[in-house]
């Protein structure tokens, strides 16, 4: 655990990363259907500020008893705060309509990131897509058209801030694996949370401000409302959320930082089953029969990803 919060990585993993996407994305599928149930509580703004702090106060005692503050600098200043405004914007579009969507609706919009992947790997990153990684892409990205059914009496246009997400969320990874790779994912990290903190502090003023009438706040709320008051429970609640969102980034950034963006990308459909069943839990909503074998087809993706990769590793080893 200390390696994976203190030490930059030395060589691609894929196995390894497999592991930490999987780990990541039940992790942060539970935060972020945590968040929704909580919105009516809190704001956006409000949960950026006081997360991102808890974070930040986690972060430096963690480097007072095992390392140095030397490790919460970057290598790269300009590419690690690029990243963090990516997740920034990724983040106001993706809880923004949170109170009017389900949770499986807001997970299917943000998973059509890694379709924005691959479509920029290729001139961004230099980096081969084959011919399997591009059918598990498809399948994946067919799935999700089932899940989300754009076309049905109940789509709405909220539906369509997540998308915005997963843009900007591609944005994330790309920069991430193209500058980012030999930073410590802890320096990625702090990073990223001082872009949230001072976009909360930011946002809470900016929307108290904003001449908007009280019939678009009560329909927008989460993301239109600027400091509601704040009580210990929830001072306790953003703590959780904190430790949830610190242990799902670090994971993440390590994983992409040791294998291909476009060979990961498949994998982290499978948050959508996580958050099918996070809904399940907290607000007893369940997909469609129709949403359920999008989902398998997500899963299918992910599964012949990770198989034609361990394949191809001994034939990789025994050429070398």
């Amino acid at each position: 655990m200390k390696a994976l919060i203190f030490e930059a990585p030395r060589e691609d993993r894929p196995m390894l990363a497999l592991g930490l996407v999987l780990m990541a994305v039940s992790i942060l599928s539970l935060q972020d259907a945590l968040i929704k149930f909580m919105a009516p509580q809190t704001s956006f703004w409000q949960l950026q500020v006081m997360r991102s702090g808890f974070i930040l106060c986690i972060i430096l005692v963690a480097v007072l008893r095992y390392g140095q503050l030397a490790m919460l600098r970057p290598v790269r200043l300009t590419p690690a705060i690029a990243r963090g405004i990516m997740l920034a914007l990724c983040m106001t579009c993706f809880f923004g309509a949170s109170q009017q969507i389900t949770v499986t609706q807001m997970a299917s919009g943000l998973y059509t990131y890694p379709l924005f992947v691959s479509l920029l790997a290729g001139p961004v990153l230099g980096e081969k897509i084959g011919r399997w990684r591009f059918a598990a892409l498809a399948l994946g990205a067919a799935g999700m058209l089932l899940v989300v059914n754009p076309f049905a009496d109940s789509f709405t246009i909220f539906q369509i801030f997540p998308v915005f997400a997963g843009f900007f969320y591609a944005c994330n990874i790309l920069i991430l694996r193209k500058y980012c790779r030999n930073e410590r994912p802890l320096a990625l990290v702090t990073v990223v949370g001082g872009v949230f903190l001072a976009a909360g502090l930011a946002g809470s003023q900016i929307v108290s401000l904003l001449p908007v009438s009280d019939g678009m706040r009560d329909t927008v709320p989460f993301i239109l409302v600027g400091w509601p008051e704040l009580g210990l429970s929830m001072i306790a609640i953003f703590g959780l959320f904190a430790c949830l969102n610190l242990a799902g980034n670090l994971c993440l950034s390590r994983a992409y930082q040791t294998a291909d963006s476009s060979w990961l990308a498949p994998l982290d459909y499978i948050y959508l089953m996580f958050a099918a069943m996070w809904g399940r839990v907290l607000f007893d909503t369940w997909p469609t029969p129709q949403a359920i074998a999008g989902m398998g087809m997500i899963a299918a993706a992910g599964m012949i990803t990770a198989f034609r990769e361990q394949r191809r590793q001994p034939v990789a080893a025994d050429s070398s």
